[in-house]
């Protein structure tokens, strides 16, 4: 399924449409973008077609200098039957050749007041996110003090009700249910509720609710960086489970390892509370305070003594 295409970017960024208007729905593949200036002097061996090609005054300033026949020919090169678009940035004047070129291959030609850098940034950006790889997770994800906790397990566990109690002890919910994640960087997962049941939360007895309706806009956020994963299952007294929280588990959403811990539920547990200290103390991690190595080191130093009091 194509994820943007070229009429995307114009309404995103308002470009004006010179030439080309037949290709606007051209797909855009990558977010790599070109600033053909080798191209300009007539090399095309490696001309990374596919890619959206930014022109700006140091491309345009070159091919005014060429021979009308020279730039005709490399305007002409520079439209394929794949190049999503060709921008002009600055509003600087657009070579009669390349609008010809554009028209003829259908590719779009568009122009931005934007200086080159600034809107190649921010196009990169765009696009990254518009073609980062995406999954989705059935659970619920809640910003708690700042770090982004999905929780998970099987269908009934209690990951509803418990995102609701934190959200009435002042944390911030941003999907229920399914969380559609994309990953923006290597290690990077940024989770997000789908439109449908954005604010929503399905709680069993009592139906769907509207967090933000009931308890304000700051009680919900459109996305969220996801930085740990904690999986309720039902208590099972034949599994052992971490009493010092020494082993760190790790759960791999597309090419991401994120921190995972499993919290046994049973009648009694405030599983909110938990979830809640959990993501304080990942936190005091990140910070380099670790509680169960720091208690670890004790006790190795504890016994180190009484072998040496015994010897």
């Amino acid at each position: 399924m194509v994820k943007v295409r070229t009429k995307d970017m114009i309404e995103k960024f308002d470009l004006e449409l010179i030439s080309g208007e037949e290709g606007i729905d051209r797909p855009i593949v990558t977010s790599d973008i070109s600033r053909p200036g080798i191209e300009m002097a007539g090399y095309f061996e490696y001309y990374p077609a596919e890619r959206i090609q930014l022109l700006g005054k140091t491309e345009l300033s070159f091919a005014y200098k060429l021979s009308d026949n020279d730039r005709k020919v490399r305007m002409e090169r520079l439209c394929t039957d794949i190049t999503p678009g060709i921008i002009v940035t600055r509003e600087l004047e657009v070579p009669r050749e390349l609008i010809e070129a554009c028209e003829l291959e259908a590719v779009p030609l568009l122009r931005t007041k934007q200086k080159t850098t600034r809107f190649s940034s921010r196009l990169t950006n765009f696009l990254e996110s518009k073609l980062a790889p995406t999954t989705a997770v059935h659970g619920v994800l809640v910003d708690i003090y700042g770090v982004g906790v999905l929780i998970t397990g099987k269908s009934g566990v209690g990951k509803s009700e418990t995102a609701l109690e934190l959200v009435k002890r002042g944390h911030r919910l941003v999907a229920d249910d399914c969380v559609e994640i994309r990953q923006e960087d290597e290690d990077t997962l940024v989770g997000n509720s789908p439109e449908l049941i954005e604010h929503l939360l399905e709680i069993r007895g009592l139906g769907i609710i509207n967090v933000m309706t009931l308890f304000g806009a700051g009680a919900v956020r459109s996305h969220k960086r996801i930085s740990l994963v904690m999986n309720l299952e039902l208590w099972d007294q034949s599994k052992q489970y971490d009493r010092l929280g020494l082993d760190e588990e790790k759960m791999k959403i597309i090419d991401t390892e994120i921190t995972k811990m499993t919290i046994p539920v049973r009648p009694g547990r405030n599983l909110a509370v938990i979830i809640e200290v959990a993501a304080m103390n990942f936190r005091l991690k990140r910070m380099g305070v670790n509680a169960a190595a720091q208690f670890t080191a004790r006790l190795s130093d504890v016994i180190e003594d009484g072998e040496h009091d015994e010897a």
